[in-house]
Order: C-alpha cells, then structure tokens, then sequence
C-alpha cells in the first residue's frame, strides 16, 4: 500500500494524485458506468456490479441509478437501505449507512475536506473524516452531509438541510445548518 493511500484511510492530510488511488478511481469510475448505464434493467443484474463496487452490502438493498463516489469500497450499506436518483457519496474515509434507512434524490455524503491554508490547498492536501448514518434514518431531498458528522438513529432530516454537525437519535433536524427542531419520541 503507498504511502498516500496509508495516510488516507488514518484520517491524515494526503494528496490525492498518485498511481495507486488513480487506479481505484479508475475501477471506481468503470463500475459506476457499468451500474448507471443498467438503468432500469432487473434488480439482481444491477446489484451484481453494486456488490463489485460498494465495500459492503446489506440484503434488500436499492440504489436507484444514477449513483457516484469517489472508491465505493470505504461505503457500508445495511439491510433495506434505499438510496434515491443521483445520490454522491464521497468515500475518501468510510462512510456507514445503518439498516433501514432512506435517502432521498441529490443527497451528498462527504466525507473529504481539504486544507485552509492556502498553499497546501493549491498543492492539493485533503483528508477524510467518516460519515455515519445510524439505522431507520430518513435523509430528504437535497441534504448535505459533511465530514465527520453522525446522525442518530431513528432521525428525521428535511430537505435541502446541510448537517455541519453531529444529530442525535430520534430528531427531526432542519436548515442550514441542520438544527434539531424537536422529538420524533
């Protein structure tokens, strides 16, 4: 393993242009292809290239195509999870989606963020922070995940919300930012 790809998956500053993480965004980029041009083919056919591309894989998961991330390989998907149209998940630290959740059309998970300082910005120094989602999570349209953020089980998010910050369990969470507005109990 080089030495970019070690420092990504510790959590640590790395440049993502080397050999060996182009070449897995190049086997990323040929399966997302491969899954998006099926379009409305059978479900198994679909989930066939999915379980290539996605790290793991729960029973009686749905992800509607088009579908994009940055490796697929640093992504867990539980049991039912049903992801919507035009989902982009960006895996450069792992990203966890608990069972039965549901994810609305156009919603980014992201987990990179890149350097404040100008110069190591412009040399291209990002890192990765995990994405967790907990179990029965409903994300609505459009909302926005950042880096490092875990969202509770049981959570409501509204649409078009970015969630800049952890949410606990069994809330319904709104705007930008994403703010608890109250109890789902």
């Amino acid at each position: 393993m080089g030495v970019n790809k070690e420092r990504m998956l510790a959590g640590e500053w790395y440049i993502p242009d080397d050999e060996e993480l182009r070449a897995e965004t190049l086997r990323r980029a040929e399966l997302c292809d491969r899954y998006n041009a099926l379009g409305a083919s059978p479900p198994a056919e679909r989930n066939k290239v999915l379980a290539e591309l996605i790290g793991s894989l729960g029973e009686g998961v749905r992800v509607r195509p088009p579908f994009h991330c940055d490796f697929g390989s640093y992504i867990t998907l539980g049991d039912d999870v049903f992801v919507n149209f035009n989902a982009v998940f960006l895996d450069s630290a792992p990203i966890t989606v608990g069972a039965a959740t549901q994810i609305g059309p156009n919603v980014q998970l992201l987990t990179p963020t890149h350097e404040l300082d100008r110069a190591r910005r412009r040399e291209g120094w990002e890192k990765g922070e995990p994405v967790t989602i907990g179990e029965n999570v409903w994300l609505g349209g459009g909302v926005i995940v950042c880096p490092g953020v875990t969202i509770g089980d049981d959570t409501v998010v509204g649409a078009g919300s970015v969630v800049t910050r952890d949410l606990p369990a069994g809330v319904l969470a709104v705007g930008n930012p994403a703010r608890v507005l109250r109890s789902l109990d």
